[in-house]
């Protein structure tokens, strides 16, 4: 069983809590029946995404075996068959598609929307595994587009609306994830002498420079956020306070990556670094200050 959720990645998991973001800043958190959709949501999500993960490790099987740490992948070791893994893929397709047509009854909301936003998602990476990786910039904007899906996703399955500025956000925000996994990528590169194709078009100093750009791209789009005239009237005006949170948080990431060199990933970085996690629960902890107590 741990070599099967290993394959579908469950603990990349955690990036679809975008779906509960906006159930979380519509100030909904506490509203069961929105909750329980988000869920549902989220559950989806999961199941589709851990798919293009199984996808993903078994077109890459033989680059993975070569690979330092890939090669202890499922599917490269050889813990999981090919035979396993393409019927694992098959039922969590299958999975998501009968949640969705359960979900229409359940819940009693149309739920079409919610389903075209898994089909792109499911689609769009199709396109990803097989060929848009490995084109440079292109690729970065597809994780991006990824984590706006799922933030759209959470917003009609519990019909909250999204606004333009937090979809702005969501996407520089994914933009920062994805060029700091490339940097990372880069100097493990250097250090091995081996590299490959998803890495052509990039180098460590473009690498820098646009993760520098797209953190600053994302304060930016927070502090409009906090002042959009929607923000301002739902919360208390003090929410802008919340983007000292933010930029203190960017700062110290920035630092781990080009002061420290950092290769892991962003969400690595996160997982471990104990100043960025107390950042994120103050920062919380103000937010629900500001939505639920004003």
């Amino acid at each position: 069983m741990k070599n099967y959720l290993k394959l579908m990645r469950v603990e990349q998991w955690v990036k679809n809590l975008f779906v509960f973001a906006p159930l979380f800043f519509s100030g909904n958190i506490m509203n069961a029946h929105l909750f329980n959709e988000s869920l549902f949501a989220f559950v989806v999500f999961s199941f589709t995404a851990s798919s293009i993960y199984i996808l993903n490790d078994y077109v890459d099987i033989e680059s993975d075996k070569k690979h330092p740490e890939k090669k202890n992948r499922p599917l490269a070791s050889g813990a999981v068959s090919k035979r396993r893994a393409k019927f694992l893929f098959v039922l969590l397709i299958l999975s998501s598609a009968v949640s969705i047509f359960v979900g229409n009854n359940i819940f009693q909301v149309s739920l079409w929307k919610f389903g075209v936003i898994i089909m792109t998602y499911f689609i769009l990476n199709i396109f990803y595994t097989f060929k848009l990786k490995h084109v440079a910039i292109v690729d970065i904007c597809i994780i991006a587009l990824g984590f706006v899906l799922r933030v759209l996703a959470g917003g009609y399955v519990t019909g909250i609306i999204v606004t333009n500025w937090a979809i702005l956000l969501t996407f520089v925000l994914a933009l920062v994830l994805a060029i700091g996994k490339r940097r990372g990528e880069l100097i493990n590169a250097q250090v091995s002498g081996k590299t490959r194709k998803a890495l052509d078009g990039y180098n460590v100093q473009f690498a820098d420079i646009a993760l520098s750009i797209s953190c600053t791209l994302a304060i930016i789009c927070y502090l409009m956020f906090t002042l959009s005239p929607e923000v301002q009237a739902r919360f208390h005006p003090r929410v802008f306070y919340t983007v000292i949170f933010v930029v203190f948080a960017f700062l110290r990431y920035l630092q781990q990556t080009l002061v420290y060199n950092k290769t892991e990933s962003p969400t690595k970085i996160v997982y471990k670094d104990r100043y960025i996690q107390i950042t994120i629960v103050l920062w919380v902890i103000v937010f629900l200050l500001q939505i639920y107590f004003k």
